[in-house]
């Protein structure tokens, strides 16, 4: 089971601050794909990838990341220093 929380804009249009979810996929890309294809919100939220960053166990990484043994993922939109 992996711990999915939601930042920002995404946040709104997941519908949800936060879930856990029990998958299959071997990458947080493949996460992506499985969630896009389970409802209409999830497609519309990563829709456009290049909008969106990922902490894979609160680490920067990126969408192939493995998800062996990963406990916590977030996902956000780049965010600008100010």
């Amino acid at each position: 089971m992996i711990e999915v929380l939601y930042f920002a804009w995404l946040r709104e249009r997941v519908g949800a601050p936060r879930e856990q979810i029990e998958t299959q996929a071997t990458t947080v890309m493949g996460l992506i794909e499985d969630l896009k294809a389970r409802e209409d919100r999830y497609a519309w939220a990563f829709g456009d990838l290049t909008a969106l960053r990922v902490a894979v166990d609160q680490e920067l990484s990126s969408f192939d990341a493995a998800l062996a043994g990963v406990r916590e993922l977030a996902f956000f939109p780049p965010m600008t220093g100010g």
